[in-house]
């Protein structure tokens, strides 16, 4: 598991704007970097629409938010145009960050077991450093407190 104060990892992946998209490319602002199981399902849904309905909040604070899931560009595109999301959505097919961030983990779903992504959130900090990581998410109120941690720690 990645710790608060380690370099975050950088990484090159395709993203919704049409381009690939590097991590180090928003240094000098603070990063949200959230990894959710799946487009389009409850609890995915909610997370991504707390984070736009305070993606106005974040960009005051010179925060830039992504999203990463194992989905396409084209499911992730429905999930954005659905819910009017206004950041970028990365894809990770083959879970290569997904593993690089240790975000995939063995689930047990109906006695039926897969190995998926477990709900997970990086702040990086404008030099590029961890300065907040939470793995194992509950969606109810994570976003407000991750927006408090920012406005708090990193202004």
């Amino acid at each position: 598991m990645l710790k608060v104060g380690e370099p975050a990892i950088d990484f090159t992946l395709d993203a919704t704007n049409g381009r690939k998209v590097s991590l180090s490319e928003f240094r000098g602002q603070n990063v949200v970097l959230f990894f959710y199981p799946k487009d389009n399902t409850p609890g995915c849904t909610m997370e991504a629409c707390e984070f736009r309905d305070k993606h106005a909040a974040f960009a005051e604070l010179d925060t830039v938010v992504l999203g990463i899931s194992r989905d396409s560009i084209e499911s992730h595109e429905k999930f954005i145009k659905k819910h009017d999301l206004p950041f970028l959505l990365l894809s990770d097919p083959d879970g290569t960050v997904c593993t690089a961030y240790d975000v995939l983990k063995e689930k047990n779903m109906f006695g039926k077991k897969s190995i998926g992504i477990v709900r997970s959130t990086f702040v990086i900090d404008r030099e590029g450093k961890l300065a907040k990581v939470d793995y194992k998410v509950k969606v109810a109120g994570h976003v407000e407190e991750v927006l408090n941690f920012v406005r708090e720690q990193l202004k």
